[in-house]
């Protein structure tokens, strides 16, 4: 058995598995005419290369009777693998900026009870995350009801919210927290990240 990782052949040449001679044959003279080095606009050797395996591997019978008797399992395998790591990056990264949120929202809320909010560009700017990577973390704090949407059209943290920011559900490892009072002179507040220190002057 090869030691070589296993490539999705299938995939390479932008193929259902089930695709059959003929298409395989000519999506691959596309294919290879479009990444080959010689294309001074779309040139692309790795490409052709990959290109080049795979129907090598599947324009024969014999090899591609081979390679589809473990393509299913072999791909499986991978996509739980991807799935995996690509979900726990993604729960840590939301955590953080629901982390974020929450903080920056507690302490608008904190100066104006009645009035405290922040627009969501705000948020954006002091969190450093692109506007697309909140709408997920903002979709999940509405539905939960930790944030809501004042008169004013800015957005503020709940009671519910407040309650869940210093419950540490939403807590990280303790060498990437401080307290408020760390910047601050408040007693018994939710933990705050501290890049949000700076935060904390923006909002005076």
């Amino acid at each position: 058995m090869s030691d070589s990782p296993w490539v999705d052949h299938y995939e390479t040449l932008q193929l259902s598995s089930s695709a059959d001679p003929e298409t395989i044959e000519r999506v691959y003279r596309l294919l290879a005419k479009r990444y080959h080095p010689d294309n001074d606009r779309s040139g692309d050797a790795e490409r052709f290369n990959q290109v080049r395996a795979a129907y090598e591997t599947l324009s024969n019978a014999e090899t591609r009777a081979a390679y589809d008797a473990n393509y299913e399992a072999e791909r499986s395998r991978q996509w739980e693998i991807f799935e995996q790591e690509s979900a726990d990056a993604d729960r840590d990264d939301d955590q953080r900026i629901f982390h974020g949120i929450l903080s920056l929202l507690y302490i608008a809320r904190r100066r104006d009870p009645f009035k405290g909010g922040m627009a969501p560009m705000h948020l954006e700017r002091l969190l450093g995350v692109a506007r697309e990577h909140l709408s997920f973390p903002l979709w999940y704090l509405k539905k939960r009801e930790y944030i809501e949407i004042l008169e004013s059209g800015l957005m503020a943290i709940t009671v519910d919210g407040i309650d869940k920011l210093g419950s540490g559900e939403l807590s990280l490892p303790a060498d990437r927290l401080i307290t408020e009072r760390a910047v601050g002179d408040e007693r018994d507040e939710p933990h705050i990240l501290p890049e949000f220190s700076s935060a904390l002057r923006d909002l005076e």
